[in-house]
């Protein structure tokens, strides 16, 4: 194997000598062609001077290798454990889209002898050819040159693991289109940032990722779609509880704290710290809340797996009636959690699937048995089947039509909603096959919640154009009532490592961040300034004063949700909640003598949209004696 530094045991020994950052952060670089044994379904050559390897004819059916002949095979030593980034130089042909394509191991291994998982690298574009251009997910160097290419962040793991004690790794590449020749690989320590020059010749990284934007924050409030017939919510979790939240989000769903092993790890034992946190904020700001989950296959209490099945339907009774009663006002209830995914039968599953019903006549009893629990203890909130790879799949999305019929015939669901976590939007299926099933979807007269959608990129270009061109076909689609982003922040997102984080550790935003803000807007209820009302002295207590004006931008109607913030009348006057009529509550007060004006500050909300406070003046008349 031929490496771009002189040697990668003196790179090993100097780590074993000194532990020095530099030997850590080298980039371990091999060329294409020194597999350890190259095929005849492969050749070599030369181009501009960069030796190559290249597939001579397109992978049967464009799959990835079955045989070891159809894969490149190289043994890679670690000088340091840890966790490692794929680059690759490579030239893509005059095909462009038809010479682009190539597999890797999803992970180290001989993936032709476990027969996978593989990686498929496609439809990348861009490249970096200029020295000193940090190379990332991006760039603009076409084809028919050789050029940088950042893997990770785009496809394959993230990051590539080496365990302490296991430096020697196998590595595999195969081929899938002609036209593509393959010069180097490379893989760099995850957080640095390698130049074009880095990567050619093995040096120390001096590429620099961009700043995070310093304080004050971008975003003073209100919440994105104040004023929106749609909400856009957040997971929340106590990790983001100060971090802004109610400055970008007017829906609230708790991350982990609904789940049953976080509120009951030990049988009759409940913690509801976290989950009446969660609700309060909601309640208290007017916001949508979403409890996630009473059904599930997954995060589900080890104690309930071995009892009687009619033991644990006591349970799951028990279970049901214990957040019903502690949260009364609950708004949405997700019954059921990945059915078609994740569904709570065998060990570390739950495995309490067989005392709902099991499959039974409909193939899916313990569902129809799980949401009939649920109209019965939850009567006021509306009822919800949720999963994922759904609209990116049409096969899934016939599969969870069916369960949803099974649930419409009984009149027991009444949201649908579909997860759109960034594995199932950013390379498993164009946009246009996620629109097309959104649609069959929408067909069954239920709104839709998109409810965990996340969007990956390490690379901040690259994950805003990702939003721009995923998030517009859920939000636009009619009949989505609403999106919940799981999680925003860069130091408690669930799929960090893949950049699906949007703001970073100081409260800043990351370009796409900025881009959502903007494209979702708000829109508030307005009362207009500088109203006045007139009363005699003295009225009589219930006398109406008159009725504050509001507008609502998107409908004109009257809202409903007013209420007094303030003012030096506010505890002579009160305003109707449901009309914005003003009414005398002191009338002894009302006295000319004493005071000849009042007052007010005044809101308006409806479900969670409310307008800024607007002054109200209210101006005594005299009653002569």
């Amino acid at each position: 194997m031929k490496y771009s530094r002189q040697s990668l045991s003196m790179a090993a020994l100097m780590f074993l000598f000194s532990r020095s950052a530099h030997a850590q952060n080298e980039p371990i670089i091999f060329e294409a062609e020194s597999a350890a044994s190259i095929s005849s379904l492969y050749s070599t050559g030369t181009q501009n001077g960069a030796g190559y390897v290249t597939i001579i004819n397109d992978s049967p059916s464009f799959g990835p290798p079955a045989t070891q002949e159809g894969a490149l095979t190289y043994t890679v030593t670690f000088p340091v454990a840890g966790n490692y980034e794929l680059y690759v130089r490579l030239l893509v042909g005059p095909g462009g889209g038809s010479d682009d394509s190539f597999f890797t191991g999803n992970g180290f291994g001989d993936r032709v002898a476990t027969a996978g998982p593989w990686t498929l690298v496609n439809n990348f574009a861009g490249g970096y050819t200029n020295p000193n251009e940090t190379v990332r997910n991006a760039g603009s160097a076409g084809n028919q040159v050789f050029k940088w290419f950042k893997v990770t962040g785009f496809a394959g793991p993230n990051p590539w693991v080496v365990p302490a004690g296991n430096l020697t790794q196998t590595f595999q590449f195969a081929g899938r289109e002609t036209g593509l020749l393959m010069d180097k690989f490379a893989f760099g320590y995850q957080g640095f940032f390698y130049t074009v020059g880095n990567l050619d010749t093995g040096s120390a990284p001096t590429g620099t990722p961009p700043p995070p934007p310093p304080p004050p924050y971008d975003h003073p409030g209100p919440p994105m779609a104040t004023g929106k017939a749609q909400f856009v919510g957040s997971a929340w979790s106590p990790g983001q509880a100060s971090l802004q939240f109610d400055r970008y989000f007017n829906k609230v769903t708790p991350e982990n704290a609904g789940k049953w092993a976080s509120v009951e790890a030990t049988r009759d034992v409940m913690n509801w710290t976290d989950a009446d946190t969660a609700y309060n904020l909601a309640k208290a700001n007017g916001w949508p809340f979403h409890w996630h989950v009473l059904v599930w296959g997954n995060q589900q209490p080890l104690w309930i797996e071995n009892l009687p099945p009619e033991e644990q339907l006591e349970e799951i009774n028990e279970w049901f009636a214990a957040i019903a009663a502690r949260y009364p006002d609950l708004d949405f209830v997700e019954v059921v959690n990945e059915p078609l995914h994740d569904p709570p039968f065998g060990p570390s599953n739950g495995n309490y699937g067989n005392a709902l019903g099991g499959a039974g006549a409909t193939g899916w009893d313990w569902i129809i048995n799980a949401f009939t629990l649920a109209r019965q203890y939850f009567p006021a909130a509306k009822l919800m089947l949720n999963d994922f790879s759904i609209t990116n799949d049409s096969n899934a999305t016939t599969r969870y039509l069916e369960i949803v019929q099974l649930l419409q015939d009984r009149d027991l669901i009444d949201i649908v909603g579909d997860q759109a976590h960034g594995f199932s939007t950013t390379e498993p299926a164009p946009m246009p096959t996620h629109r097309a099933n959104l649609d069959r979807l929408a067909a069954t007269g239920l709104p839709i919640h998109i409810t965990e959608l996340d969007i990956p990129g390490n690379d901040d270009p690259v994950q805003l154009a990702n939003y721009q061109r995923i998030f517009p076909v859920f939000w636009e689609h009619p009949a989505v009532a609403g999106i919940t982003l799981w999680g925003y922040h860069q130091n408690t997102h669930w799929r960090r490592a893949s950049g699906d984080w949007l703001m970073y550790a100081n409260g800043a935003q990351r370009p796409a961040l900025t881009w959502l803000v903007a494209y979702v807007g708000n829109t508030q209820p307005l009362i207009p300034a500088k109203q006045k009302f007139k009363i005699d002295e003295h009225s009589p207590q219930g006398t109406v004063v008159g009725t504050v004006r509001a507008s609502d931008p998107d409908t004109d109607q009257m809202l409903s949700g007013w209420q007094i913030d303030g003012g030096n009348g506010a505890t002579l006057f009160e305003i109707d909640p449901d009309t914005g009529v003003l009414r005398v509550v002191d009338s002894a007060a009302l006295d000319f003598e004493r005071r000849k004006k009042f007052s007010l500050q005044v809101s308006v909300t409806d479900g969670y949209r409310r307008s800024e406070r607007s002054a109200i003046e209210i101006e005594l008349r005299n009653i002569p004696e």
